[in-house]
């Protein structure tokens, strides 16, 4: 009976060229074979778009990543998997998601479900075939929109509506939606800065402000990944236009001591942000030649890759460096740093001047494509050629040849290098 009226209650059919981008979804992806999979399951299997990938084509977004959910249990969607040869990992079974491959394509299928118990990070479930009851545990209207194959609309709290007035808006209770899991005050955040066409609610910013203390619950990769969609987010810079929405993101991550800088990018900075990777941006947020780098990586657990070109920048910045910004210096910094590093470096000083800087446009043109050059001698090259043992000496003539090589525009001759030598 529930699927039953779940069918007739909550269908609508689209508008205008709705459709067209749901059947070039399908097309695109080979998402029809896992419909059809789970379809021919049992006569009341069901499986639909759910959240993001429903809002992106609503809004005419690009669609990135593709949530599903279905009334099968976890085990019961492996099984129609394996019987269709779709592959398939297990994400998250306690919560009930797999993800399947088609194509290269990722689908992440989460079973109806609704929560028993929460903490403010993790859920314990229940698993259900009501699509109502698995959309009222969602966080906003506007996230518990699902779609059939054609597109046709499930939208139990009108969330269709609330994405056309621009009005973001909790299910249920917010409070109780913020400490189910307090991630949802950053993506409160992002989703008004892209979304929202009126002034926060007043009684919501009571209730964010009041359950601020329960970020601290979220751990540090969910708190940064959030905040990289942001990043990746068309309302992104609109976070300094914001006064409440910047007052929160300052809250959950002080380190980001540069912030202003967004509010007075010039014209070139604006047009060229999604052109730089996430990791120059928490740069440029975080590097102030303190120890406030050092800080955040190891509060959000830093890659040591990552942690390689904030650090450089930070000690650039620290170290007041006073050599010429010119090509010859920018050419070691590519030897000695590696190209993110002096990518960054440019990249920094753009952005954080008030105007636009032809010359350090220039650089960043020019040194985008560059490789970083070999050093054209070898150890092994130095003791059969030139008979010089293995060890201290061998390490300190190769650096004596490196220097003359870096020093002379990474030339050397090999005169040079027997004077090298022979000193």
């Amino acid at each position: 009976m529930i699927e039953i009226l779940n069918k007739i209650f909550l269908r609508s059919k689209n508008l205008g060229n709705l459709n067209v981008e749901f059947q070039e979804l399908r097309k695109k992806t080979g998402i029809e074979l896992l419909f059809r999979a789970v379809e021919s399951y049992s006569d009341e299997s069901e499986i639909r778009y759910v959240g993001g990938c429903v809002r992106k084509i609503l809004k005419n977004e690009k669609v990135n990543d593709i949530d599903l959910a279905t009334n099968l249990n976890p085990d019961q969607i492996m099984q129609v998997c394996k019987k269709k040869n779709i592959k398939f990992y297990e994400t998250g079974l306690e919560h009930g998601t797999i993800t399947a491959i088609i194509n290269d394509y990722k689908f992440e299928i989460t079973s109806l479900r609704k929560d028993l118990k929460t903490d403010g990070r993790h859920a314990d479930v229940i698993f259900t075939n009501d699509w109502k009851e698995d959309a009222s545990r969602r966080d906003f209207s506007i996230n518990s929109i699902y779609s059939d194959l054609e597109g046709n609309i499930f939208d139990p709290f009108n969330g269709k509506k609330d994405l056309e007035d621009g009005k973001i808006s909790f299910i249920g209770d917010a409070e109780k939606r913020i400490k189910e899991d307090y991630l949802r005050i950053l993506r409160y955040i992002r989703f008004f800065l892209n979304y929202s066409k009126h002034d926060h609610n007043r009684d919501i910013t009571k209730i964010i402000k009041k359950n601020l203390e329960g970020v601290s619950k979220i751990s540090s990769e969910r708190l940064l990944d959030e905040f990289k969609k942001l990043f990746n987010s068309d309302g992104f810079l609109k976070l300094n236009e914001d006064e409440f929405c910047c007052e929160i993101i300052i809250l959950i991550f002080p380190q980001f001591k540069n912030i202003h800088l967004l509010k007075n990018l010039h014209k070139y900075a604006k047009d060229n942000i999604k052109n730089i990777d996430f990791i120059f941006l928490i740069s440029l947020l975080i590097a102030d030649g303190t120890d406030n780098a050092d800080y955040f990586i190891y509060k959000f657990n830093i890659s040591k890759k990552d942690q390689k070109r904030i650090l450089f920048l930070n000690e650039y910045l620290k170290n007041k460096n006073n050599e010429k910004f010119n090509t010859k210096n920018l050419w070691k910094i590519l030897y000695f740093n590696g190209k993110d590093s002096l990518l960054d470096l440019i990249n920094f000083h753009i952005f954080k001047s008030k105007k636009v800087d032809k010359k350090l446009e220039n650089f960043l043109n020019f040194f985008k494509d560059k490789k970083v050059p070999t050093l054209p001698l070898k150890a092994a090259t130095l003791m059969t050629k030139y008979n010089i043992p293995e060890g201290k000496e061998l390490g300190l003539k190769l650096k004596q040849i490196e220097n003359k090589w870096v020093d002379n525009d990474f030339r050397i001759t090999e005169k040079e290098v027997e004077k090298i030598i022979s000193t």
